[in-house]
């Protein structure tokens, strides 16, 4: 079962907002950070635990950006 990845929307202040084309990278420090837009034209951008990134990959609902 694919999780929708989601994040807060600090331009309309909505919480739990689903991220599309979501694109899973790397800090430097080693943290994942998820990016997308809403559809609507925001930039959504959420932190995630390492498990959470990988299994977004590996169900095809981000695409790996390192």
């Amino acid at each position: 079962m694919a999780e929708q990845l989601t994040a807060y929307n600090v331009k309309t202040k909505e919480k739990g907002v689903p991220i599309m084309d979501a694109v899973v990278t790397k800090t430097a420090k080693g943290a994942y950070m998820v990016q997308g837009h809403d559809g609507k034209g925001n930039k959504l951008t959420t932190l995630c635990n390492e498990a959470k990134a990988l299994q977004a990959i590996k169900d095809g609902v981000a695409k790996q950006g390192w």
